[in-house]
């Protein structure tokens, strides 16, 4: 893989980046490692680490620099397991990439109170638990952190996804609050915005028909890819960004300054009023 950065970047450094296993998140680790990073990677599902691991073992990745495990980020039990784990094979954790979530398309008037807590929990409560976790445990004490946050562009409202935009606008605002808090520990927290126009993973679920309508409403005339994303994740995890902190950067094409994606008919004729 050929990187824009300089090689050795990462060196003597420890990322855990969640979701790893596949998408953005694979991509981020995959950079990570070429740099010369450590990097731990979990998810839910042990079949996808495996493979991510796979896949950086097949990158030249040594294994005493690559571990994963499985961990709900939901369940702050979990996340502090899995925190522990790293910090007992690595001895430190210098970067944080915040990458796992999940939602699906549901307009708001059909969405159960049990799909809206669902999203909230894994794309609100699992990044701030995480988050929380690895800062107190390595970071605050170090005096030194990276974190990106993965969220969505929905700084045009989510029409159709309401549920992960609540989420995800409420991820960008602990961005910046904790940029604030967190400055003082010589820790720095930005997020990441990609469109709904980048082919990985997480808009396979949406199909090609739909992905199809977003590249016509994407300026750049086509679909962004996890690669692209995480060279943004990358530099911002890095110690060559001093001075970003608190921010949020839009990965998607130009396409929030264009077009119309959710469809909005005409008004139906209102009953008349009675009395």
């Amino acid at each position: 893989m050929q990187s824009m950065f300089a090689a050795g970047l990462f060196a003597h450094q420890v990322a855990l980046v969640t979701g790893g296993g596949s998408g953005i998140g694979l991509a981020t680790a995959r950079e990570l490692t070429a740099l010369g990073a450590s990097v731990a990677i979990c998810g839910r599902k042990m079949e996808k680490i495996e493979a991510g691991l796979a896949a950086l073992a097949a990158d030249g990745v040594p294994s005493e620099r690559l571990f994963g495990g499985t961990c709900d980020i939901r369940e702050p039990d979990q996340v502090a397991a899995f925190v522990g784990q790293v910090i007992e094979r690595f001895g430190r954790i210098d970067v944080l990439v915040n990458n796992a979530g999940g939602q699906f398309p549901s307009p708001a008037e059909t969405l159960s109170p049990r799909g809206w807590e669902a999203v909230i929990r894994n794309n609100l409560n699992g990044t701030f638990f995480m988050t929380r976790e690895v800062a107190t445990r390595a970071m605050i004490p170090a005096k030194r952190g990276r974190i990106v946050n993965v969220t969505a562009m929905v700084v045009r409202g989510f029409p159709g996804m309401s549920h992960t935009g609540a989420a995800r606008a409420g991820v960008e605002n602990l961005t910046r609050s904790l940029a604030i808090e967190w400055a003082a520990h010589g820790i720095r927290v930005n997020a990441v915005a990609p469109g709904n126009n980048i082919r990985s993973s997480g808009t396979a679920q949406y199909g090609e028909e739909l992905l199809e309508v977003t590249r016509k409403a994407t300026p750049l005339k086509r679909l962004g890819t996890p690669e692209e994303v995480a060279r943004v994740i990358v530099f911002l995890s890095s110690t060559q960004n001093d001075f970003v902190t608190g921010a949020v950067w839009g990965i998607d094409g130009g396409q929030p300054l264009w077009g119309e994606l959710w469809p909005i008919p005409e008004p139906e004729p209102q009953p008349e009023a009675k009395g």
